[in-house]
This record gives C-alpha cells, structure tokens and sequence, in this order.
C-alpha cells in the first residue's frame, strides 16, 4: 500500500512516496511533483506484484555481490579488478555506460610483458580485455539468477572488443627434437614437456596433476576442475604413459602431486628457469610455455584429425576455438574431397 506525504521547506514543496507491502522490505522516495510521485508508486507496486521489483539492487554494493560470488569465481584475479573498481558502489549504478568506461580503460592500459624488440610493455589485447568483461559478466548473472539482486544483468548491452584469429606458434620437427634434448637433462622439465605435447594440456592442469587423476590402467588422465568447469579426459600414451609410470613407484606418500615444489633456501623452486635455459640452448625464440599446447594442436590437424576431435581433445566448447588450426589441414581436406568424388563416380 502506498502512502504520500506532503513536505513543505524553504527550498520548496516535495513529495515523499512510501510503500510497504508483504514479503517486500519498505520502499520510500522523494519527488517535486505530486504525478511524479504517483506514477512511481503504481509502477513499483505492479511491479511488486507481478514479482519484477528488485529493490535490493539499491542497498547492496558490488563488493557485498563480488563476496557471494567468490567461491563461485573461476577467475579471481579478475573480479578483484572489478572489486577495485566498483567495490563500494551501489548495484543500481553498475550501468553500462559505466562498464563502457572501465572496458575502454582495459584497451587503453598495458599488461606486465615487454615488446621484444622495443622492451616496451605491450598494450591489451582485445581477447585479454574480454576476459575481464567475461569475468564481470559472471558476477553479475550471478546476482541476476541466484540472489536476485539485480533485475538484468547490464553486461547484456556492452560490446566486446573484436579478436583477432589468434597467435598460432608451433615447434617445427627440427626445433621439437631440440627442444626436448635441452629439456631432458631435467627430469622434471623434461616430464612436463612432454605432457604437454602429448595431451595439449594447459601448463596450469600440467603443473596442478596428481596421481590420483592418473588410470595406468585405462592410460587416461582425468582433469575435473578445468577452465570452461567442464570433466575432460586426456591420453596418456608413449613416453608420457612411461615416465609417469617410473615417477609413480618413487613418488612421495604424504604428497600426491605429480610435480611437488621442491624448496631451496627456503625459497620454492619453478621450472620456469630451466625452461628458459632449454630455449636458449634449442636456439628457439618467440615461443612460449602455451605454444607447447599450440604445437600439439597443430600436429593433431597435420595428421588429419578433424577440428571437432581436437575441440574434444583441448577441452574448446566451440569450433571458434580450433578455427586457427583449420588452414594446416588443407592435406587432409583435399584427401576427403577425393574420397567425395570416387564415392560420386566423378574423379
């Protein structure tokens, strides 16, 4: 039921709207003019009504929202970027205009990585930016669907910045053969690499393996918490399969790990020192940890495996994903072409 009163002061006369109604908290406002007044209350009330109304929009702010959904982030390094910048502001001023603003600042900013050639520091991709809007846009669906905060979710009305297709770098033979022999003295370095070509596995879901993911038997690697949340299973087959055998009656009992951190000086120790030695020493440049899982890809596509196979393989939702991979398959392609035409009579 609404309610309006009339208040007269020195600046002038102004109309305050209250509305309570059950299972609802109060709702108030303040208007100039008696119609304004009214027409808000029969719209918040039919909206009430109707179950639309989402006045809690306006007493939480995005941080109370970011703190909700943080168990449920699968990017936390992102949403903090958005707590900073929206953290102590009310939901209902989380508008798209404003996210505009903040994506724009994303394209105008520069990532931690330098130029090569130059030694500046690279500017955002727009793949990196839709990242982050990728991350706000999760925050606030959840607020949309499980707490019903908010009404819509404004990320439905930004743009995202286009991508381009994508930087595909992979080891040529000669250069995977040298590579490897750098790396082999590593036992550590040397399993890892060879993981990650043989699975295409991410360097995260390589570095984060434990044996009880791992089914000797079946020879499958089984990863349950991936990028996209979804279960995927990865070969385990030739070297990879033998190694991980050998590590296996070695292994250590009171950690599962397949690649536990071994400390020095008190300080932990990364691979990411001797993988730089064993780049140098193959003579190999502009290439990165992520390209080993390029390179897998590429070799899938060189030996005719269909994109839909290696989709399945790299754990991609979408074709989009394995598009780049499609031009180094031109063989295969031509070979099914030809078995089109002799099934046609037309060769």
């Amino acid at each position: 039921m609404a309610t309006i009163e009339k208040r007269t002061t020195e600046q002038g006369t102004s109309y305050r709207v209250k509305i309570r109604m059950s299972g609802y908290p109060p709702e108030s406002a303040t208007f100039e003019r008696m119609t304004d007044a009214k027409a808000w209350a029969k719209m918040t009330e039919a909206n009430m009504n109707a179950g639309r109304h989402f006045g809690e929009a306006k007493r939480h702010t995005f941080a109370e929202l970011a703190d909700q959904y943080a168990p449920h982030a699968k990017d936390g390094k992102r949403l903090a970027y958005w707590r900073e910048a929206f953290g102590p502001d009310r939901l209902d001023a989380i508008t798209p205009a404003r996210i505009v603003k903040e994506r724009d600042n994303l394209l105008a900013g520069t990532t931690n990585k330098k130029d090569a050639a130059t030694g500046e520091l690279l500017k955002r991709t727009g793949a990196t930016v839709n990242r982050y809007l990728a991350a706000l846009s999760s925050c606030l669906a959840h607020g949309v669907k499980e707490l019903q905060w908010l009404e819509r979710n404004p990320m439905e009305r930004i743009r995202r910045p286009a991508e381009n297709n994508g930087r595909v770098r992979f080891l040529s033979d000669e250069e995977r053969v040298r590579l490897l022999d750098a790396c082999r003295p590593h036992a550590d370095l040397y399993l890892a690499v060879v993981l990650s070509l043989t699975t295409g596995a991410r360097q995260g879901e390589i570095m984060g393996l434990s044996f009880g993911q791992i089914d000797f038997s079946r020879q499958v690697i089984t990863l349950h918490d991936t990028k996209n949340g979804d279960r995927r299973a990865l070969p385990l087959v030739g070297e990879a399969f033998t190694l991980l055998q050998e590590r296996a009656k070695v292994r250590k009992l009171k950690d599962d790990r397949v690649f536990p951190p071994v400390k020095e000086r008190a300080e932990q120790r990364s691979l990411r020192e001797a993988w730089e030695r064993s780049l140098k020493a193959a003579s190999i440049t502009d290439f990165h940890w992520h390209d080993l899982r390029h390179t897998a890809a590429s070799y899938l596509a060189m030996s005719g495996v269909s994109l839909v196979e290696i989709a399945k393989v790299l754990g991609h939702r979408t074709l989009a994903m394995v598009a780049r991979y499609s031009h180094l398959s031109d063989g295969h392609i031509v070979a099914t072409g030809e078995k089109l035409a002799a099934r046609l009579g037309v060769q």
